[in-house]
């Protein structure tokens, strides 16, 4: 009898897997207007850059409120008939970078966790919360604990960042004013980041000068961290997330894990 479930539980195991592949969108499709959007930005620096490390990889996760007007079509990711992976050459204070975006929608589609992918997420969540690296006991929800660069000052963290290495990532609304609570972490523990929400992406191009325009209330953004959440009151509906780099990022690749949540 014991031997039959050697082949029942394998069996069971990947029809789960099989069936949540096709149909785990359907399966987790929110009753609600809140929607999620994960996806994910490669950045590879060209040769004029310092850094060693050449590669950064962003992990989002947006999750925002539709209206009643949009909830009513069905917009499920679909990647097979969307060219969202697409390559783009960018320049940030005179370098430049490729850029390519896996799995962006523009907030135009809704991505739904597949059963197997939702575990794992929530297994993980746990183990960041025993080990004190996750705030929140919500697995659907990350937030971070604020830890300063150690490595250096401010002072020096704002020389570096100069002509450092921006990267812009929109917020989703379908409200004109908003208020979103976030979270940012790194794997690179020789560097800080500083982080801003800020009104248009145009401010990402002005970083480095003095018309750089950002929102300056309590809890809209950061300097000098490792790992940091606020929450941002007010913001226009072009606004988003910007966060900052020196050009001295080491090997291997950098990763950096960023949440957005709307309230």
């Amino acid at each position: 009898m014991n031997k039959i479930f050697y082949f029942i539980i394998p069996i069971t195991m990947f029809s789960i897997i099989f069936v949540n592949a096709f149909f785990g969108h359907l399966i987790f499709a929110s009753e609600t207007q809140q929607v999620i959007n994960k996806y994910s930005v490669y950045v590879h620096l060209l040769s004029e850059w310092k850094s060693d490390s050449k590669n950064i990889i962003f992990e989002v996760t947006n999750s925002w409120h539709k209206s009643d007007k949009d909830t009513r079509i069905n917009h499920v990711f679909d990647a097979e008939l969307k060219e969202y992976n697409t390559n783009q050459l960018q320049e940030i204070n005179g370098k430049s970078f490729v850029e390519l975006k896996h799995e962006f929608s523009e907030c135009q589609e809704d991505w739904q966790p597949m059963l197997y992918r939702k575990a794992v997420d929530a297994v993980r969540h746990e183990i960041e919360y025993v080990q004190g690296k996750q705030l929140s006991t919500d697995p659907d929800i990350s937030v971070y604990p604020d830890i300063e660069n150690k490595n250096y000052d401010n002072l020096e963290q704002q020389s570096k960042i100069k002509n450092g290495i921006v990267q812009f990532f929109p917020i989703c609304t379908s409200k004109t004013i908003t208020s979103y609570d976030y979270s940012v972490k790194t794997d690179n523990r020789d560097l800080g980041f500083d982080v801003y929400f800020i009104p248009s992406s145009d401010q990402r191009e002005n970083f480095a000068n003095s018309e750089f325009d950002f929102y300056t209330e309590s809890g809209c953004y950061g300097q000098n961290k490792q790992s940091y959440s606020g929450t941002c009151k007010n913001i226009n509906k072009d606004g988003g997330l910007l966060l900052v780099f020196p050009d001295e990022l080491k090997p291997w690749t950098t990763k950096v894990t960023v949440n957005l949540y709307e309230n």
